[in-house]
């Protein structure tokens, strides 16, 4: 498994919200092909981390594309960065 890791700054609860209902209504945009996502917020930091998860490292490559061209207001604040990891430990809570 793959995590596209992202983190933005300038972040807050009103935008996240209306990108929450998009996310869980229409899923990964066009072109993504993420087997799941979660978006998580530190408000008081006005922060967010986006965690895209993808099957494989082929998977989160070929997203690349669709995931950068994305218009800016459709995310929850400014791009702070962009890690691509490979899982190679973890433990479900």
């Amino acid at each position: 498994m793959h995590i596209r890791v992202v983190r933005f700054t300038d972040a807050s609860a009103e935008r996240l919200e209306t990108i929450k209902g998009r996310v869980e209504s229409d899923g990964p945009p066009p072109g993504v092909e993420a087997s799941g996502i979660k978006v998580l917020l530190d408000e008081e930091q006005g922060t967010a981390v986006v965690l895209q998860f993808f099957e494989d490292e082929e998977k989160m490559r070929a997203s690349e594309a669709a995931l950068e061209g994305m218009d800016p207001t459709d995310t929850p604040g400014t791009r702070a960065s962009v890690d691509r990891c490979e899982v190679i430990a973890g433990a479900d809570a």
